[in-house]
């Protein structure tokens, strides 16, 4: 299991490490409109998942956005993120940022994609910053745990392996 840190004190991940080359795991998580969302509804598309711990921080803010920049000319690609925010809060945070694009998803009913792709720290019920690209056939194809959640991700790593993925 990844060894993860938030400010400092270490955190216990509940679920299973997902590693490259894995089969993504389903999840089902709650958009804008509080509809659910799995991953079946990206099929065909390269995914990468951004995973943050709370959409109105700094580092989780920044992530969104550069990963929505940076990468929303990707062809054929489906830019995700997921926190334990409600719907509503990622909906405010994306009008007042200027992002009606962004597609936010929410963890905070069961934790079915937390558990699944093993982010959930335990000790805060929230979720630990990590990036994980799917192809388009739910191959893992990058994924990274990001060792202290208040650091930020390997940004250009991650948008060369979907530019990579098919």
């Amino acid at each position: 299991m990844a060894n993860v840190t938030f400010k400092g004190n270490p955190m216990t991940l509940i679920g299973k490490e997902v590693k490259v080359g894995d089969t993504a795991p389903d999840f089902t998580v709650l958009n804008q409109g509080l509809e659910p969302v799995t991953l079946a509804d990206y099929d065909g598309k390269v995914k990468i998942i951004s995973v943050i711990p709370s959409i109105d921080t700094g580092v989780c803010s920044q992530q969104t956005r550069k990963f929505n920049e940076d990468a929303s000319g990707l062809e054929n690609t489906a830019i995700l993120t997921i926190s334990v925010d409600l719907p509503f809060a990622q909906k405010k945070w994306c009008a007042a940022e200027g992002l009606p694009n962004v597609i936010t998803l929410s963890d905070h009913r069961d934790l079915s994609f937390g558990e699944a792709y093993g982010v959930v720290m335990k000790e805060l019920r929230l979720l630990a910053r990590s990036v994980f690209v799917v192809d388009s056939t739910n191959k893992v194809v990058h994924a990274e745990y990001v060792g202290e959640g208040t650091n930020h991700p390997d940004y250009d790593t991650a948008i060369a392996k979907a530019k990579e993925a098919k």
